[in-house]
């Protein structure tokens, strides 16, 4: 949900069917005219940024066409990649790491071993 109004400890804010609420800001602090929040049981959870908005938006729409058995638009693109279509550094970067994890020695497969032909 989208900030419209704030005051000390609650924001109007304004979802994406266009319905206003009053939330409660105790778990995320002051917010500012124009902040995105994830909201969960009228009250913030977590700030988001304009990016992470649009992918919680589109998550949804996806989520409500499936449920309602309508098909979204041929053009609609989800906006973000799921983790099966992802390479293994941007897997590393979803799960928080650095670069992607080594595999062990141990499960490494055995490099087959080329024999002398004479």
């Amino acid at each position: 949900m989208q900030v419209i109004a704030a005051e000390l400890g609650f924001a109007r804010c304004r979802d994406r069917h266009g319905e206003e609420r009053r939330i409660d800001l105790s778990l995320v602090g002051p917010c500012a005219v124009g902040d995105w929040l994830l909201i969960f049981l009228d009250a913030a959870r977590e700030r988001l940024d304009a990016q992470r908005a649009s992918e919680i938006d589109s998550t949804l729409r996806l989520l409500e066409a499936a449920l309602f058995g309508t098909a979204p638009q041929p053009d609609s693109v989800p906006g973000f990649s799921l983790p099966s279509a992802m390479n293994a550094e941007q897997l590393a970067a979803l799960l928080g790491h650095a670069s992607p994890p080594l595999a062990p020695a141990a499960l490494t497969p055995p490099q087959p071993s080329v024999k002398d032909p004479t």
